[in-house]
C-alpha cells in the first residue's frame, strides 16, 4: 500500500513539473538581475524577475564575507591560546604550591 501511494505521489509530481513547460532565464552581467520568463502548456505566462547586486555591490558583499570569515578565524585563534594560557597558569599554580609543601616539610 505504501509503495502505491509513494508511485503516485511521484507520478503526480512529475506530471505538475511537466506541466510547467519552457523556461527561459535571462541575466543582465551589468546589474546582476535575473528574469525568468516560463510559458506553460494551457498558454499562460509566468515571469518573475530579480534585482541583483551591483559590480561594486558584489565586491562590498565580498568584503563583508572575508571579513566575517577572518573574524571567525581570529576567534577561534584568540579562544585557543586563551585555554592554553589558562592550562599553563594552572599548571603553574600548581607547582608552586607543591614547592611550597616541600619546602614547610
Amino acid at each position: 500500500m505504501k509503495k502505491m501511494l509513494m508511485l503516485l505521489a511521484a507520478a503526480a509530481f512529475s506530471t505538475a513539473a511537466y506541466a510547467q513547460g519552457d523556461k527561459v532565464v535571462v541575466r543582465d552581467e551589468t546589474t546582476g538581475a535575473k528574469t525568468e520568463t516560463t510559458v506553460r502548456d494551457n498558454g499562460t505566462v509566468k515571469t518573475e524577475t530579480r534585482t541583483g547586486r551591483t559590480e561594486a555591490g558584489q565586491k562590498a558583499y565580498n568584503t563583508k564575507e572575508d571579513v566575517k570569515y577572518a573574524g571567525k578565524k581570529t576567534g577561534n585563534a584568540v579562544e585557543k591560546g586563551a585555554k592554553k594560557t589558562g592550562k599553563a597558569v594552572k599548571k603553574g599554580a600548581k607547582a608552586v604550591k607543591n614547592k611550597a609543601e616541600d619546602v614547610v616539610d
